[in-house]
């Protein structure tokens, strides 16, 4: 195999490594959004399970431990969210960006306090976290040209928080197109009274899809510190949810667009850390400061020219009263 080839290849490899947060928060995001509720904090959700998570297997040694751990505080943290906006129909972005705030601060806070070490946590043994999964025949295939390189390096070889975020998007499509909680739940982000007057609870459908939301967010954190990364450190989800949301956007708030979406983003975040220091033609050497903002300046560009030709839920943001 060319080195061109081969380095196409790592970068593929990298997109699906990178994208892996992303998915799961977007289709977090859409689930909430899709209800009515918009969900700024999935950030925050995002930061809280990649804590929580890196400290108990820390504790625990069990990095299953930790993200049913990191679950069940991003779902706490989802359920904030639905009391402020659903219960007692606060502004919902105003309540996403507090919880995004405070997650930022207190996660900190708290790594202080436990470890001492700078708001961080302490680097996890190879056994607290999750490695990379190896399919069989790996062995068997490496000798054919191309195919062996592409099933190590593409197809084999992620964590499982990888392969299970690629399950669930034809989960989140089923669930959401061919299930009555998936019909109700589209329905109450278009019209709830419609739904109310069927004798549908909209408080209950919205709370279950922000609970769904949190699950999914935990997982995506446990995976930032327990399978992308060695530990915990400040603001170590860098933006991430912020970009789920926006590949939600970019998607319709559709499943297989969205993650589609995610996958460019990751593309991009992949490609800009292979462009680094690499000499390109008419460049030269690529700035190492724009290489690292380039998934952030196209998601603005790409946002910019699309945003506007997205037409979200009809009911989202909007509280209701019965």
């Amino acid at each position: 195999m060319s080195e061109f080839l081969f380095q196409a290849l790592l970068t593929l490899d990298g997109t699906v490594r990178v994208a892996t947060p992303l998915i799961l928060c977007a289709m977090a995001g859409m689930f909430s959004e899709r209800s009515g509720v918009i969900d700024i904090s999935l950030e925050g959700k995002l930061l809280v399970g990649a804590f929580v998570a890196a400290t108990i297997a820390y504790f625990t040694g069990s990095p299953w431990l930790a993200v049913f751990c990191a679950i069940g505080a991003s779902v706490l943290v989802a359920l904030i969210h639905g009391f402020a906006c659903i219960t007692h129909r606060g502004n919902q972005v105003v309540s996403g960006l507090a919880i995004n705030i405070l997650a930022a601060g207190v996660t900190v806070v708290v790594a202080i306090a436990l470890f001492r070490q700078g708001g961080q946590t302490p680097i996890l043994d190879r056994g607290d976290r999750f490695g990379p999964m190896e399919f069989w025949f790996v062995e068997t295939l490496d000798p054919i040209p191309m195919l062996g390189a592409v099933y190590r390096e593409f197809i084999s070889g992620h964590n499982p928080i990888t392969y299970l975020a690629l399950l669930v998007v034809p989960a989140s499509a089923y669930l959401l197109y061919r299930t009555r909680f998936g019909l109700r739940l589209r329905a109450v982000g278009e019209v709830p009274a419609a739904v109310d007057t069927a004798g549908v609870s909209v408080a209950w459908l919205r709370y279950r899809a922000v609970l769904l939301a949190g699950v999914l967010c935990g997982i995506a954190g446990a995976y930032l510190s327990i399978g992308q990364g060695a530990g915990f450190v400040p603001e170590m989800s860098a933006g991430k949810g912020y970009i789920a949301l926006a590949a939600v956007i970019f998607g319709k708030w559709r499943p297989v667009p969205a993650f589609l979406a995610c996958l460019m983003f990751g593309f991009l975040e992949a490609l800009s850390a292979r462009l680094q220091g690499i000499d390109l033609p008419l460049i030269g050497e690529a700035p190492t400061h724009l290489m690292l903002a380039l998934p952030y300046i196209m998601t603005v560009l790409l946002l910019a020219g699309f945003i506007g030709r997205a037409s979200p839920p009809a009911a989202i943001g909007v509280p209701y009263t019965k």
